[in-house]
């Protein structure tokens, strides 16, 4: 008699949210989303082209790269940003590049691409070199404990942001726009009953008015910030309210306005480090997972880096590191879900879309999607070994087509140069029983935290 095989256990998988695999209905969904917009996408959005429904209004979610071509490129104007989205954001962020259409977003989308460029991107380099060192020196610092690296990792992005958007000016209280922003999403962030039913915007949602106070206060703030620079003047080398400033549309030579500058701020702050700051936290958590993925990650920020911190000038030759990172967006992008409303009626997967119909890009379940990837739920940051090989429109961590995020080379390069800086001088490992929980409100965050030990090495 021998002895029968042994069963090997499948794989282990980094977290993920569970996708719903029964229809919730209008209740359901709004107390679903309520703690976590991800867990009203059913799990057949990641094996099927498209998806479509009723909850209060007919939706559509869309997963087919053809399809969302058509949306974000070839019929771009059909699809602007849904009224929950404008809702959620417009007190905070204005009419700003984020939310504004048509006209409005073109001319300032012009006049702010200039700001993004390579060279301008590059000379902010040395702002990121620093705030990764800090960050090294504060986890050496915690001792031979864990370390929320996640929390870590929000100061460090923050502290980029508020330096390269205004130098360190003493005239800005940029923690204090901080918890204004942080108090608006915390208090109004949550999807209101009224939106998921799509009652007007003129239907008050109780959230956002008692947030108000702090974003009335916060938009005071910035506003006298950029009035002094104005007067000021920049010093040095420009940063990003210097550029902006000195923006003009190439087609039209508008400027923008005190109001119309502090929104656009107020959003490369808002985007320009939380975004970074997750992408940040699950690269590490998803590097502690994968012991060999960090040895040789390591192994090649320590070939690269002659200092302490990577640079500006060691990002391109970090390929497997920023491979590591577009695999992190691939597994939790940090914008998960993107809704738009349909203006005419349009076809996408030979299915028809009506006007007013809500259309969503379930950026999760794209990125898991088993006809778009190989073991879509696996860590394997050399899919992206080979990004031509893959199709153009089943990866968006930060859209596509003219709407793309302006400030996603900064945003690459920043997250490149502190992954590296820590790799090279920390061993990672996980932390028993403190998993963190992928969680979408506006961002999906890790809660809970990324509770890693770091050990100097």
């Amino acid at each position: 008699m021998t002895d029968a095989p042994a069963e090997t256990a499948p794989p282990r998988t980094p977290v993920r949210v569970p996708l719903v695999t029964e229809p919730l209905g209008v209740m359901g969904s709004l107390r679903a989303a309520r703690e976590n917009v991800l867990s009203i996408i059913p799990d057949i959005a990641t094996r099927q082209p498209m998806v479509s429904g009723r909850t209060g209004k007919r939706w559509h979610m869309v997963t087919d790269p053809d399809a969302i071509r058509r949306m974000l490129l070839e019929n771009l104007d059909n699809y602007p940003k849904s009224l929950v989205t404008k809702n959620l954001l417009r007190p905070a962020i204005g009419e700003s590049l984020f939310i504004a259409e048509g006209a409005h977003w073109r001319w300032q989308r012009r006049t702010a691409a200039p700001v993004f460029s390579h060279r301008n991107v590059m000379n902010l380099a040395p702002v990121m070199t620093a705030a990764a060192r800090r960050s090294a020196d504060r986890i050496a610092a915690a001792g031979p404990r864990a370390v929320d690296v996640a929390a870590d990792m929000v100061r460090t992005t923050f502290d980029v942001i508020a330096d390269v958007t205004f130098s360190g000016d003493g005239m800005f209280d940029a923690d204090g726009v901080h918890r204004g922003i942080d108090a608006y999403i915390a208090e109004a962030g949550r999807v209101s009953l009224f939106d998921i039913l799509g009652l007007p915007d003129w239907v008050p949602r109780p959230g956002r008015l008692m947030a108000g106070g702090a974003v009335r206060d916060m938009k005071r703030v910035a506003d006298e910030a950029v009035e002094a620079r104005r007067a000021r003047g920049p010093e040095g080398v420009p940063d990003l309210l210097d550029l902006l400033l000195d923006g003009e549309d190439p087609e039209t030579k508008r400027r923008m306005n005190t109001a119309e500058l502090r929104d656009n701020l107020l959003t490369f702050i808002v985007a320009g480090h939380e975004t970074t700051a997750l992408t940040l936290g699950w690269s590490l958590y998803l590097c502690a997972f994968d012991q060999e993925v960090q040895d040789r990650a390591r192994a090649e920020a320590r070939a690269v880096l002659s200092g302490d911190a990577a640079t500006g000038d060691d990002v391109a030759r970090l390929p497997f590191i920023r491979q590591i990172i577009d695999e992190a967006l691939r597994l939790y992008p940090p914008a998960g879900m993107v809704s738009r409303t349909a203006m005419a009626a349009d076809t996408l997967c030979g299915r028809e879309i009506r006007p007013g119909d809500t259309v969503i890009l379930p950026i999760y379940a794209l990125h898991r999607h088993h006809m778009l990837w190989d073991n879509p739920d696996a860590f394997r940051p050399d899919r992206f070994a080979d990004r031509k090989a893959m199709p153009r429109y089943a990866y968006l961590p930060f859209g596509d087509g003219p709407r793309i995020c302006i400030g996603a080379s900064f945003a690459l390069q920043e997250a490149v140069i502190i992954l590296a800086t820590l790799l090279a001088r920390f061993r990672f490992t996980p932390v028993p029983g403190r998993d963190p929980d992928p969680v979408m409100i506006l961002t999906l965050r890790p809660q809970g935290g990324v509770w890693l030990m770091a050990e100097e090495v």
